[in-house]
């Protein structure tokens, strides 16, 4: 495809992108405008409040300025005047990693990929600038390099990762499909090491976040009475609770991140000195948001054993890797073992690349939610990272460092080396005539 159509192709996603990002919030606002305030409502304010969410969503953190009036109205103290607000909520933020990651996928089948990524990825990091400045109000303000940096990381990254990924096992010309070919000329075990720690730290993070979902809706559906109690406690009315409901749908990746790191152990702190994990329970007072009645308010000693889930990941990348390179490797000759140092370094690269997607994870899920204590919310990138690590390192030890089991195919010998007898069973035996004279008997 030529270079210039994948270009513009890739300007529509990024566009795309963004767009779609931003009329999920216009649409809800524009309702709340049109319900909730009637012909008071201050349409100017419509789009700042969109683009906020917006940047929110991408990770930018908000320092909010309440106005004096409504403190007065609320009846709030000078405390709560100014605050960040930087808890993200993921939702906004996962749907352009996704559509990134397709659209690198797209310009490397198009054999152009960082055309398409660069032209991608400039592109978004243009719309970042217009909503930035367009967006500037006295009550949410953010750092001008911040609004545009991070939501043009969250771009650029994983298009790019998508592309390299694609070129790596399905280019057949230019630089990575060059390093690929100069890998796959290494012996057995070490040409398959990048492209299986790839493989093993994909399947161990996909499998984090199911097994966080999962926990994240058995958390809900247990705590259905608390989630109900506190919607009928704020009192709000049906387009209150709409509002409310689409809030935390849009917060629910990065509930499902704390859920990952309460399964691994570390769990996760719900404000300035507490903490809500397996070993131990420690909150004060829980903010009035429904989802938060799945909140815990116990530990028990049975939650431990949820620390097996990343080892059974870990264990289960590894039986990947080990498969793979057994089918490589063949059978064993007899006496002969497989290589240690390839595998050795296929667990400790699957266990860094897990121990750092679950560090990155930690850190877009966390951040302040309000003034005082709410100003510490979510899980510590360290210690998630650490214990993810050391789970996933013990799992996929067990199934590529252990020894290789011996089947009746390894066992056979090679054949001890014979004199070739083959030529002269196959040599046609001439008969040799005789002259045994006139009287000779004749031979049987």
């Amino acid at each position: 495809m030529h270079r210039l159509t994948v270009a513009l192709l890739a300007a529509v996603d990024a566009a795309i992108a963004a767009g779609v990002g931003l009329a999920v919030i216009l649409a809800p606002f524009t309702l709340v405008w049109v319900f909730g305030f009637g012909g008071d409502a201050d349409w100017s304010a419509l789009w700042p409040a969109s683009a906020k969410v917006w940047q929110l969503g991408h990770t930018v953190p908000l320092h909010v300025t309440l106005p004096g009036e409504y403190l007065a109205t609320v009846g709030l103290g000078v405390e709560g005047t100014s605050f960040l607000l930087s808890l993200a909520p993921l939702a906004f933020a996962a749907f352009t990693i996704i559509f990134a990651a397709r659209s690198g996928m797209r310009a490397s089948q198009a054999d152009a990929w960082m055309t398409g990524v660069l032209v991608s990825s400039t592109v978004f990091g243009v719309l970042a600038i217009l909503i930035a400045f367009s967006s500037r109000n006295a009550v949410a303000a953010v750092f001008t390099w911040q609004a545009v940096l991070l939501p043009m990381l969250l771009f650029a990254v994983p298009a790019a990762i998508g592309a390299v990924v694609t070129e790596w096992g399905e280019a057949g010309a230019g630089f990575v499909a060059r390093a690929r070919n100069r890998v796959e000329l290494a012996s057995a075990g070490w040409a398959y090491a990048p492209a299986l720690i790839a493989r093993g730290g994909a399947v161990v993070v996909v499998g984090l976040l199911g097994v966080g979902a999962a926990a994240t809706f058995v958390a809900i559906i247990a705590s259905g009475g608390e989630i109900i109690a506190l919607f009928e406690a704020g009192q709000v009315d049906a387009l209150g609770a709409t509002v409310i409901t689409l809030g935390q749908l849009a917060y629910l990746p990065t509930f499902v991140v704390w859920a990952v790191s309460f399964v691994a152990g570390p769990g996760f702190a719900l404000g300035v000195g507490t903490s809500v994990s397996p070993a131990s329970t420690t909150v004060g007072v829980i903010p009035g948001i429904p989802v938060l009645g799945a909140i815990p308010e116990t530990s028990s000693p049975w939650w431990l054993l949820l620390a097996l889930l990343p080892v059974a990941l870990g264990a289960f990348a590894g039986w990947i890797a080990r498969s793979r390179l057994v089918a490589a490797s063949g059978p064993l000759r007899h006496g002969e073992h497989e290589p240690m140092g390839a595998r050795v370094v296929i667990t400790a690269g699957i266990a860094i690349l897990s121990a750092g997607a679950a560090a990155l994870l930690a850190a877009l899920a966390s951040g302040a939610l309000g003034p005082g204590a709410l100003a510490e919310v979510g899980p510590e990138p360290g210690p998630l990272a650490l214990a993810v690590g050391l789970e996933v390192t013990v799992g996929a030890g067990i199934l590529l460092l252990s020894p290789r089991r011996r089947t009746a195919a390894d066992d056979v010998s090679p054949p001890a080396e014979t004199p070739d007898s083959s030529a002269a069973d196959t040599q046609e035996i001439t008969p040799i005539a005789l002259d045994r004279g006139a009287d000779a008997a004749p031979v049987d």
